[in-house]
């Protein structure tokens, strides 16, 4: 029986296209998006539409903020959500050949 060695993989610098892909990998994240695809829309529209606990909804939108897809600004006491304004563009550009389409 032959020995088996470890192999390393690195993901070549693609840490952020990655950590971009995780965060709209999930459902709730998803539909956040959708939500926000139409036009911006404070917390309490966006519970109507995602239907998870607010305490979830926050984590979601946070993790949504960490990685620049969604902006944040306060109107009062309330606190409305938005696409960025490259949040298309950057997904596009970290899925895998994408470079790759655009030099072409």
């Amino acid at each position: 029986m032959a020995d088996s060695t470890a192999v390393e993989m690195t993901l070549g610098g693609a840490d952020d296209e990655v950590a971009l892909l995780q965060a709209v990998a999930d459902s709730v994240r998803w539909a956040v998006l959708e939500a926000l695809s139409d036009r911006q829309l404070c917390v309490c529209d966006l519970q109507e539409r995602v239907p998870v606990a607010g305490n979830l909804l926050s984590y979601h939108l946070k993790v949504l903020r960490e990685t620049g897809l969604v902006v944040a600004t306060r109107r009062g006491r309330w606190i409305d959500y938005a696409l960025a304004d490259d949040a298309l563009a950057r997904l596009g550009q970290a899925l895998p050949g994408s470079r790759r389409a655009v030099r072409s």
